[in-house]
């Protein structure tokens, strides 16, 4: 069963609609999913279901999508943006069926290419049990500098790339091709961004030099947006092992304290980085900016406001939900709020809102796509000062609850709106 993301565009005497007139290009890593879904009777007993010459009866087999490219950039084409996506696969039945899934407007700046296998994962979700997952990197391991499609980059005004310590070519070697592609984007006159994923600490991955990628990479990224354990792992591992510790069984999330947020993104913004945002699950969304001479040089997506862009550091709360369904690509797409809302001139702290309001639409459906809303009722939505935020509470030296804009501004915050 294939699952598509539905995506609408308005309609006017017949001719395509975009929301936003700003086009964006998302690429990096993206697989086919395959998830067999199993009977609810199914008992959870992974020993049995997967006993050597048992036969195992399974219902439909969904066919979806999975990384940044189809998370992030599907998301902002729900939400309303020009997207074009560019992602690497082979010529296989993999390969088509991706294709397929994405449809010719979003995936005619694909890279395909002969004599490979295309990334796919093995989804399994057993009832009851954590669900696992086989995966086979393929075309993501040979992703290169070349399989940018730069001749249409060049009609775009942001460029996004999602985990590349998922794609071996675009760490090893000290991160070269990963640099190769940001220092040739940003010559293009292009606003960057960068994601990553978790770095699994016994991976090929979790053996590269991550310091040394960012301290060559950053000077070209214009935000990065990384999750705090991520950005952690990859700028001080022992401080990452710390965290984990104290977490034991817990999440780590909980124990990052707001220093260490500000100390993370000095060493940020001092590696050339313009806006940091650093995803912290339930507890939201922390945002740092440079200052105003640093932001003018943003690219063709700077904001025209850049003084309230400037010299900013504000934390906002998550939105609680009803019913928590899943949180599979909920930062993806708290990604695609931010970068929808940077786009359309909108404040930081708008820009915050929006990122969590749109991540609280993901995490109301079981798949990654289907709960993101239109521009303007993700607008109205992040408006609505009465819906209520998960707590967060900020009791350090510095940090000071805005009733207005319902969220913390830090002690490095000296622009006000």
């Amino acid at each position: 069963m294939l699952q598509s993301p539905d995506i609408k565009y308005k309609q006017l005497n017949g001719q395509e609609i975009i929301i936003m007139n700003k086009k964006v290009m998302v690429a990096g890593h993206i697989c086919l999913d395959i998830t067999p879904k199993f009977p609810d009777t199914t008992k959870p007993n992974l020993a049995e279901i997967f006993k050597p010459g048992k036969l195992t009866n399974v219902d439909n087999a969904i066919l979806s999508l999975g990384g940044p490219v189809p998370n992030t950039g599907m998301a902002m084409a729900r939400i309303g943006a020009d997207v074009l996506l560019n992602g690497k696969v082979s010529n296989d039945s993999f390969g088509q069926i991706i294709k397929e899934l994405l449809g010719p407007k979003l995936a005619r700046s694909f890279s395909t290419v002969t004599g490979q296998n295309t990334s796919y994962s093995v989804v399994m979700a057993v009832p009851g049990i954590d669900r696992f997952v086989l995966h086979n990197p393929a075309t993501n391991d040979t992703f290169g500098s070349e399989d940018i499609n730069y001749e249409d980059a060049k009609n775009c005004c942001l460029f996004h790339f999602g985990y590349p310590n998922l794609m071996k070519r675009i760490y090893e070697n000290d991160g070269s091709e990963l640099t190769k592609i940001y220092k040739k984007v940003k010559s293009l006159g292009l606003t960057t961004c960068l994601d990553m994923s978790f770095i699994d600490p016994a991976s090929e991955a979790g053996n590269a030099d991550w310091l040394k990628i960012m301290r060559n990479t950053l000077p070209y990224v214009d935000m990065f947006m990384p999750s705090i354990e991520e950005v952690t792992f990859m700028l001080d591992r022992k401080f990452f092992d710390k965290r984990q510790t104290q977490a034991a069984e817990d999440d780590p999330v909980f124990f990052y304290q707001p220093q260490d947020y500000s100390n993370i993104s000095k060493i940020l913004l001092e590696m050339g980085v313009k806006i940091v945002a650093l995803k912290s699950g339930i507890n939201g969304y922390y945002l740092r900016t440079a200052s105003a001479d640093k932001i003018a040089q943003l690219g063709k997506a700077c904001p025209a406001d850049i003084d309230i862009w400037s010299n900013r550091e504000l934390w906002c709360p998550s939105f609680k939900v009803n019913k928590f369904a899943s949180g599979i690509g909920a930062g993806d797409a708290t990604i695609a709020g931010f970068l929808c809302a940077l786009m359309n001139d909108s404040s930081p702290t708008q820009s915050l809102r929006i990122a969590n309001t749109v991540g609280c639409q993901n995490v109301q459906t079981y798949d990654t796509l289907s709960g993101i809303m239109d521009w303007q009722t993700t607008l109205t939505q992040a408006a609505d000062m009465s819906r209520p935020q998960n707590p967060l509470q900020i009791n350090s030296k510095g940090w000071n609850y805005d009733q207005n804009d319902q969220l913390f501004t830090g002690p490095n915050e000296r622009s006000k709106p």
